[in-house]
């Protein structure tokens, strides 16, 4: 039984029946819509938690307007209510994907997903209106496939009205950020469940990896060595913390731990990969590299980021290390680009 907030019916003028670009992530859900600078972002938390059904409860959800189902004798409380919820509880959420795809452990996670997205897109404006989804590369040293994940966001896009699309995440940073070097250079996403990474030479993808080493292998060993929750733990990485070395404040220092263990690890896994890529292009001249992502966007990320790789044999000859300017919208607005690309209308209308 549906319950809460509904999809919004809201006037979305010109975008109506325009493609849509979807960054379906492990942490959050994005989605991007619009052309060049119209382009408009929004974005819901992937989680959930439960709460005991009762009919006090009941009214008070729907007073407060709060995202949420009814399930048997339970309340499934999604999005950005159920951090509110979590915090004020002091209980974990729960998560309807782990490691990029759907978390097969949680037996709500296709309905909470399908629920979530539905919320943030709505159902179709038009008939075979193109949507890119992103998907997450293949793990690094692993033949772990993302085709199951791949064809239930398919289903379920699909049964919304949409032509879906897939994109691989890493790609579709490329597509988001590196406009001004002819989408050619090093982007990678640094999410909550993986790390993406896709070198790029004129928008065409030479090699894709992903490593599990991110925001919530960051989170976990943080709660297990503190003894605090990993949701607590993910809001005041969010809100304060800073990768400026040592203090006094324990926490910072066991999360500084953890990010450093990340970023040797992503350093490492970045050099391996491309040294071990069979015809690896010859750049004429240096390329960038990108980052982006929620985990990427603490203070003095980038700078231990660049020192590490620095310090490394590093196989390709970089001409700067930056953070994007929106590191969170990186990946729906580059499969935003993907999706007015591959769009019938769009082409039509360029040719009018």
């Amino acid at each position: 039984m549906k319950g809460g907030t509904e999809s919004p019916e809201t006037d979305r003028g010109q975008d109506r029946g325009q493609p849509i670009g979807l960054d379906i992530g492990t942490s959050r859900i994005v989605v991007a819509r619009g052309v060049g600078r119209k382009q408009t972002c929004q974005a819901e938390l992937n989680a959930f938690i439960t709460l005991p059904y009762s009919e006090l409860t009941h009214s008070l959800l729907n007073r407060e307007n709060v995202f949420y189902d009814i399930h048997g004798s339970e309340f499934l409380v999604f999005g950005d209510d159920a951090q509110k919820f979590a915090e004020i509880f002091h209980v974990e959420t729960r998560r309807p994907m782990l490691h990029g795809v759907l978390n097969s452990n949680e037996p709500h996670s296709l309905m909470v997903l399908s629920r979530i997205i539905q919320k943030l897109i709505g159902r179709a404006d038009a008939s075979n209106q193109r949507i890119c989804f992103s998907l997450p590369a293949p793990a690094m040293g692993t033949e772990k496939s993302v085709t199951y994940h791949e064809l239930l966001c398919r289903q379920m896009l699909t049964e919304l009205g949409y032509d879906p699309k897939p994109i691989s995440e890493g790609l579709a940073v490329v597509f988001g950020e590196l406009a001004s070097s002819n989408y050619t250079g090093i982007a990678i996403s640094c999410g909550s469940g993986l790390c993406n990474i896709c070198l790029a030479v004129l928008s065409l993808p030479v090699t894709a990896f992903s490593i599990p080493k991110a925001g919530d292998f960051i989170d976990s060993q943080a709660a297990l060595a503190t003894g605090e929750l990993a949701t607590r733990l993910r809001v005041q990485k969010e809100r304060s913390f800073q990768l400026n070395g040592y203090a006094a404040d324990r926490v910072q220092n066991v999360l500084t731990v953890y990010y450093e263990d990340m970023i040797v690890t992503l350093v490492a896994s970045l050099r391996e990969a491309l040294s071990s890529t069979l015809r690896l292009p010859k750049f004429d001249q240096s390329i960038p590299l990108v980052l982006c992502g929620g985990t990427a966007m603490p203070k003095g990320f980038v700078e231990r980021f660049d020192r590490t790789l620095r310090n490394e044999d590093f196989p390709i000859q970089l001409s700067e290390i930056r953070l994007s300017p929106d590191p969170l919208t990186s990946t729906a607005r580059g499969a935003l680009v993907a999706a007015l690309q591959e769009s019938p209308q769009v082409k039509l209308a360029a040719s009018a």
